[in-house]
Protein backbone atom coordinates (compact mmCIF):
# COMPACT_ATOMS: atom_id res chain seq x y z
CA UNK A 1 0.00 0.00 0.00
CA UNK A 2 1.26 3.57 -1.26
CA UNK A 3 1.90 6.60 1.00
CA UNK A 4 -0.73 8.10 -0.56
CA UNK A 5 -3.94 4.86 0.20
CA UNK A 6 -2.93 5.09 3.75
CA UNK A 7 -1.25 8.65 4.73
CA UNK A 8 -3.96 9.55 6.65
CA UNK A 9 -5.07 6.65 8.53
CA UNK A 10 -5.69 7.12 12.29
CA UNK A 11 -2.84 5.59 14.19
CA UNK A 12 -3.66 2.92 17.02
CA UNK A 13 -2.22 3.51 19.98
CA UNK A 14 -1.61 1.09 22.26
CA UNK A 15 -1.80 1.48 26.29
CA UNK A 16 2.23 2.97 26.23
CA UNK A 17 1.41 5.18 23.03
CA UNK A 18 -1.82 7.18 24.35
CA UNK A 19 -1.12 10.23 24.94
CA UNK A 20 -2.59 10.75 28.11
CA UNK A 21 -0.64 14.34 29.88
CA UNK A 22 -1.60 16.97 27.38
CA UNK A 23 -4.36 14.64 25.94
CA UNK A 24 -5.60 17.65 24.02
CA UNK A 25 -2.20 18.25 22.52
CA UNK A 26 -2.35 14.76 20.56
CA UNK A 27 -2.69 14.57 16.85
CA UNK A 28 -4.30 11.52 15.50
CA UNK A 29 -3.40 11.26 12.06
CA UNK A 30 -0.16 8.70 10.78
CA UNK A 31 0.30 11.62 8.52
CA UNK A 32 1.50 13.91 11.02
CA UNK A 33 4.08 11.29 12.47
CA UNK A 34 5.11 10.67 8.72
CA UNK A 35 6.13 14.48 8.58
CA UNK A 36 7.13 15.17 11.99
CA UNK A 37 9.91 12.22 11.27
CA UNK A 38 10.61 13.73 7.89
CA UNK A 39 11.48 17.10 9.12
CA UNK A 40 13.43 16.03 11.96
CA UNK A 41 17.22 15.10 11.66
CA UNK A 42 18.40 13.50 15.07
CA UNK A 43 16.56 11.11 17.01
CA UNK A 44 16.84 9.93 20.66
CA UNK A 45 17.24 5.92 20.76
CA UNK A 46 16.39 4.40 24.61
CA UNK A 47 17.22 1.75 25.66
CA UNK A 48 18.53 -0.20 28.73
CA UNK A 49 21.89 -1.92 28.52
CA UNK A 50 22.87 -3.87 31.88
CA UNK A 51 20.04 -2.83 33.71
CA UNK A 52 20.49 0.55 33.56
CA UNK A 53 18.49 3.23 30.97
CA UNK A 54 20.26 4.27 28.06
CA UNK A 55 19.85 7.16 25.51
CA UNK A 56 21.88 8.25 23.00
CA UNK A 57 21.37 11.06 19.85
CA UNK A 58 21.49 9.63 16.25
CA UNK A 59 20.49 10.24 12.99
CA UNK A 60 17.77 7.96 11.21
CA UNK A 61 15.32 8.09 7.56
CA UNK A 62 12.16 6.94 7.21
CA UNK A 63 10.55 4.75 4.51
CA UNK A 64 6.96 4.47 4.89
CA UNK A 65 6.34 2.97 8.09
CA UNK A 66 9.87 1.83 9.05
CA UNK A 67 12.42 3.65 10.45
CA UNK A 68 15.86 2.71 9.89
CA UNK A 69 18.68 3.62 12.72
CA UNK A 70 22.12 3.11 12.25
CA UNK A 71 25.82 3.27 13.80
CA UNK A 72 28.99 1.29 14.75
CA UNK A 73 28.50 -2.52 15.48
CA UNK A 74 30.82 -2.26 18.26
CA UNK A 75 28.21 0.32 19.59
CA UNK A 76 26.46 -1.33 23.22
CA UNK A 77 23.34 0.32 22.40
CA UNK A 78 22.60 -0.96 18.80
CA UNK A 79 24.09 -4.62 19.84
CA UNK A 80 21.39 -4.13 23.04
CA UNK A 81 18.46 -2.95 20.77
CA UNK A 82 19.42 -5.53 18.18
CA UNK A 83 19.06 -8.58 20.45
CA UNK A 84 15.42 -8.05 20.81
CA UNK A 85 14.43 -5.91 23.57
CA UNK A 86 11.92 -2.91 23.74
CA UNK A 87 13.26 -0.08 22.83
CA UNK A 88 11.53 3.83 22.54
CA UNK A 89 12.42 6.06 19.67
CA UNK A 90 11.50 10.16 20.19
CA UNK A 91 12.17 12.45 17.72
CA UNK A 92 11.35 16.92 18.63
CA UNK A 93 11.50 19.75 17.08
CA UNK A 94 11.14 23.00 18.72
CA UNK A 95 9.01 25.80 17.21
CA UNK A 96 8.73 28.29 19.50
CA UNK A 97 9.60 29.62 23.74
CA UNK A 98 5.96 30.80 24.86
CA UNK A 99 5.92 33.64 27.08
CA UNK A 100 3.22 33.98 30.06
CA UNK A 101 2.06 36.57 32.18
CA UNK A 102 3.13 34.02 34.96
CA UNK A 103 5.88 31.54 35.11
CA UNK A 104 3.69 28.80 35.61
CA UNK A 105 1.94 28.88 32.11
CA UNK A 106 5.17 29.76 30.24
CA UNK A 107 5.82 26.73 27.84
CA UNK A 108 6.92 25.74 24.03
CA UNK A 109 5.28 25.26 20.69
CA UNK A 110 6.79 22.27 19.36
CA UNK A 111 6.00 18.78 17.33
CA UNK A 112 7.18 15.56 18.55
CA UNK A 113 6.87 11.67 17.49
CA UNK A 114 7.66 8.88 20.57
CA UNK A 115 7.51 5.46 18.68
CA UNK A 116 7.55 1.78 20.69
CA UNK A 117 8.59 -1.35 19.60
CA UNK A 118 10.95 -4.13 18.95
CA UNK A 119 14.12 -2.90 16.57
CA UNK A 120 14.87 -5.31 14.08
CA UNK A 121 18.81 -5.78 12.94
CA UNK A 122 19.16 -5.55 9.13
CA UNK A 123 21.45 -8.29 7.93
CA UNK A 124 20.57 -9.03 4.55
CA UNK A 125 23.62 -7.11 2.09
CA UNK A 126 20.79 -5.60 -0.34
CA UNK A 127 18.50 -5.07 2.89
CA UNK A 128 21.00 -2.87 4.41
CA UNK A 129 22.65 -1.22 1.69
CA UNK A 130 18.59 0.11 1.27
CA UNK A 131 18.66 1.31 4.95
CA UNK A 132 21.85 2.88 4.96
CA UNK A 133 20.40 4.83 1.10
CA UNK A 134 17.33 6.23 3.16
CA UNK A 135 19.03 7.07 5.71
CA UNK A 136 21.62 8.80 3.32
CA UNK A 137 19.17 10.80 1.44
CA UNK A 138 17.31 11.99 4.36
CA UNK A 139 20.04 13.64 5.92
CA UNK A 140 22.66 14.47 2.80
CA UNK A 141 20.10 14.23 -0.22
CA UNK A 142 21.47 13.31 -3.51
CA UNK A 143 24.95 11.99 -1.55
CA UNK A 144 24.06 8.56 -2.40
CA UNK A 145 24.17 9.26 -6.51
CA UNK A 146 27.36 11.26 -6.00
CA UNK A 147 29.81 9.80 -3.27
CA UNK A 148 31.13 6.37 -2.81
CA UNK A 149 29.09 3.82 -1.66
CA UNK A 150 30.30 1.47 1.58
CA UNK A 151 32.45 -1.54 0.38
CA UNK A 152 32.40 -4.62 1.89
CA UNK A 153 34.68 -3.66 4.82
CA UNK A 154 32.85 -0.56 5.98
CA UNK A 155 29.01 -2.58 5.56
CA UNK A 156 30.05 -5.16 7.95
CA UNK A 157 31.35 -2.37 10.61
CA UNK A 158 27.65 -0.69 10.06
CA UNK A 159 25.11 -1.96 11.94
CA UNK A 160 21.58 -0.88 10.57
CA UNK A 161 17.87 -1.87 12.86
CA UNK A 162 14.51 -1.73 11.46
CA UNK A 163 12.21 0.01 13.85
CA UNK A 164 8.21 -0.78 12.58
CA UNK A 165 5.92 2.40 12.96
CA UNK A 166 3.06 0.97 13.90
CA UNK A 167 3.14 1.89 17.73
CA UNK A 168 3.77 5.66 17.77
CA UNK A 169 2.50 8.86 19.50
CA UNK A 170 2.64 12.61 17.99
CA UNK A 171 1.88 15.54 20.04
CA UNK A 172 2.35 19.13 19.26
CA UNK A 173 1.73 22.48 20.73
CA UNK A 174 0.68 25.64 18.07
CA UNK A 175 -0.13 28.92 19.50
CA UNK A 176 0.51 31.82 22.10
CA UNK A 177 0.37 31.80 25.84
CA UNK A 178 -2.90 29.92 27.92
CA UNK A 179 -2.67 32.66 30.71
CA UNK A 180 -5.50 32.67 33.83
CA UNK A 181 -8.26 35.53 33.29
CA UNK A 182 -6.84 37.45 36.53
CA UNK A 183 -3.44 37.48 34.80
CA UNK A 184 -4.73 38.94 31.38
CA UNK A 185 -7.20 41.39 32.74
CA UNK A 186 -3.83 42.71 35.33
CA UNK A 187 -1.91 42.41 31.95
CA UNK A 188 1.59 43.16 33.59
CA UNK A 189 3.98 42.15 31.49
CA UNK A 190 4.38 40.87 28.17
CA UNK A 191 3.15 37.36 26.70
CA UNK A 192 3.53 36.07 23.43
CA UNK A 193 5.89 33.90 21.13
CA UNK A 194 9.35 33.88 20.55
CA UNK A 195 9.89 31.76 17.31
CA UNK A 196 12.25 29.33 16.47
CA UNK A 197 13.76 29.37 13.49
CA UNK A 198 16.29 27.15 11.85
CA UNK A 199 18.49 26.66 8.35
CA UNK A 200 21.79 25.33 6.92
CA UNK A 201 24.41 28.27 6.37
CA UNK A 202 26.77 28.06 3.44
CA UNK A 203 28.54 24.80 2.39
CA UNK A 204 32.17 25.10 3.70
CA UNK A 205 34.47 22.60 1.06
CA UNK A 206 37.31 20.42 1.84
CA UNK A 207 38.98 21.33 -0.90
CA UNK A 208 39.46 25.25 -1.45
CA UNK A 209 38.20 26.20 -4.70
CA UNK A 210 36.02 23.13 -5.94
CA UNK A 211 32.81 24.39 -6.55
CA UNK A 212 29.90 22.96 -4.43
CA UNK A 213 27.75 20.64 -6.26
CA UNK A 214 23.91 21.55 -6.67
CA UNK A 215 23.17 19.15 -4.58
CA UNK A 216 24.52 20.41 -1.54
CA UNK A 217 23.59 24.11 -2.44
CA UNK A 218 20.55 22.70 -2.81
CA UNK A 219 19.85 21.42 0.26
CA UNK A 220 22.03 24.28 1.92
CA UNK A 221 18.73 26.46 0.42
CA UNK A 222 15.92 24.56 1.89
CA UNK A 223 14.57 25.65 5.04
CA UNK A 224 14.60 22.08 7.28
CA UNK A 225 11.49 21.07 9.38
CA UNK A 226 9.37 23.74 8.17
Amino acid sequence: MSENEHGTLPLSPTERSTVKRGAKRAVAERDALWATLDAGLVCHLSTVVDGAPLVLPTGYGRDGDTLYLHGSTGARSLRTAAEGVQVCVAVTLLDGVVYARSVFHHSMNYRSAVIHGTAVPVTDPEAKLHGLHVLTEHMAPGSWEHTRLPNPKELAATAVLALDLTEAAVKTRVGGPVDDDADVEADLCWAGVLPVRWGFAEPESAVPGRPVPEHVTRRAAAAPGR
